[in-house]
């Protein structure tokens, strides 16, 4: 069963690649400035630093890479190295435990040793770790270097998105949102050539995934170097005056408590989300939607994340919204959303439940690490990053298994009940996370104004 979900992947997404690779292109504006443009409305443009320009690209093709392993990973373990679902998930834990540590060691060495120096830590470790990998892939050899990639990656995630976040200050949401939409291509592709060669042969994934992180270890380390972060001045370039870049401060102080309030609710929603890949998952097949219907929901969700973009800048622009409405709206859909799920009986149903989710996800995830970096105190926007990705890498780590228990001991019904109110204490979350801040009412304006 895994392996034609798998190759149903690989058949649904074929399209969207091609829509992709027709939909995109840029032109140089001048040395420093790319203009990216959206052919689905002329109107619509995002004028992007080549700094910026450089990390998409390189994030993308490192995502691509990465999009290779992750869906065989159960499948390798079970189907070829004999081991049980149990152990499989076991293994897939502790990649995601050293994804958490890597993304606080990442954040960490992007304020100790800059941008670069800590991406290329990290795609270090990763890239020997994928060189392992693709010349010992048996137990429990597989098991060794994919917790190391776990920690690897982990340290790189944070630290790039710090530096997208740096490279454009006065960008605020749209850098974190050009980041995100250029991750999904990457997972769109990765996930359609992973099905295509696994076909032929699960050796070529290895090594696959070994020359496209090794492409993205080459333009990180020619290219990245050359971009000029300073790192101390990004408090007062996003017109938030920060007093010291101690955490012992009370100011600080209350950043922080601020962000690991947001984060909680971050983690949280990603407990929920992550049951459309696992629980929800096997729900449908329980009431006879195909595998290629299946795999035909997430089509759809990586297309709108892309196309819609337009309709959501208007949508923000309309209505006004500072950084804590998307999100509350965000949440609100989510809501929506997974009720109606909850009572779907059809293919139709759960098409119109990703559609709507969809549009929430588009509202929340982007949002939350402008707003950590948007709360970072001077010298201190890696750490923030890193308990923002440490928060949603908890939330996919702990979803499968709570998910899991659940079901099997209550059914279905009470894991919707259960996902609805986690998004209603991500809710309270967003309501409060911001009490303590003398600075908000700066925040809040500063969102309407620069991060639409």
């Amino acid at each position: 069963m895994n392996l034609q979900l798998l190759f149903c992947f690989r058949e649904s997404f074929h399209c969207i690649i091609l829509q992709l690779a027709l939909k995109y292109f840029y032109c140089a504006k001048n040395d420093s400035d790319f203009e990216l443009f959206y052919l689905l409305s002329s109107k619509e443009r995002l004028f992007v630093p080549k700094a910026l320009w450089l990390i998409i690209i390189g994030n993308i093709i490192s995502v691509i890479g990465g999009s290779f392993l992750w869906p065989l990973n159960t499948i390798y373990l079970n189907g070829h190295l004999g081991k049980s679902l149990s152990l499989a998930g076991v293994v897939l834990m502790l990649n995601s435990a050293a994804s958490v540590i890597g993304n606080m060691s990442g954040g960490y060495l992007f304020d100790k040793l800059g941008g670069y120096r800590a991406i290329m830590f990290g795609a270090s470790i990763t890239l020997l770790s994928l060189v392992g990998l693709t010349f010992w892939h048996d137990w429990p050899h597989y098991m060794i270097f994919l917790i190391f990639i776990g920690f690897g990656s982990g340290v790189v995630n944070p630290a790039i998105y710090a530096f997208a976040g740096a490279s454009w200050k006065e960008g605020g949401r749209r850098a974190y949102n050009a980041m995100y939409v250029g991750a999904n291509v990457g997972v769109a592709i990765g996930t359609a050539l992973a099905g295509f060669i696994a076909d032929i042969s699960m050796e070529y994934i290895f090594v696959s995934n070994l020359l496209l992180y090794s492409i993205f270890y080459i333009i990180a380390f020619f290219n990245f170097r050359k971009i000029s972060i300073d790192n101390q001045t990004q408090g007062m370039a996003r017109g938030v005056a920060i007093e010291s870049t101690s955490m012992k401060s009370k100011e600080n102080r209350s950043r922080l408590k601020a962000l690991l309030i947001v984060s909680l609710g971050f983690g949280l929603c990603w407990v929920a989300y992550v049951q459309w890949q696992t629980t929800i998952a096997t729900y449908t097949q329980d009431i006879n939607i195909s595998l290629k219907e299946y795999s035909m929901l997430w089509t759809l969700n990586g297309a709108l994340i892309v196309f819609a973009q337009p309709l959501l800048s208007r949508f923000i622009k309309k209505f006004s919204l500072n950084l804590k409405a998307q999100i509350l709206v965000g949440l609100v859909i989510f809501i929506g959303a997974f009720g109606l799920a909850s009572v779907s009986n059809s293919f139709s149903g759960f098409i119109a439940a990703m559609i709507i989710m969809t549009f929430g996800e588009m509202l929340v995830w982007p949002a939350i690490p402008t707003i950590a970096d948007m709360l970072a105190p001077n010298g201190k926007s890696g750490l923030f990053q890193g308990i923002v990705n440490s928060a949603a890498t908890v939330g996919r780590m702990v979803g499968p298994v709570l998910g899991g228990v659940l079901v099997d001991l209550y059914g279905m019904e009470v894991l919707f009940i259960t996902l609805l109110g986690l998004f209603v204490i991500a809710i309270l979350s967003t309501l409060i996370y911001d009490k303590g801040l003398k600075n908000k009412e700066v925040l809040q304006v500063h969102s309407i104004s620069k991060h639409v």
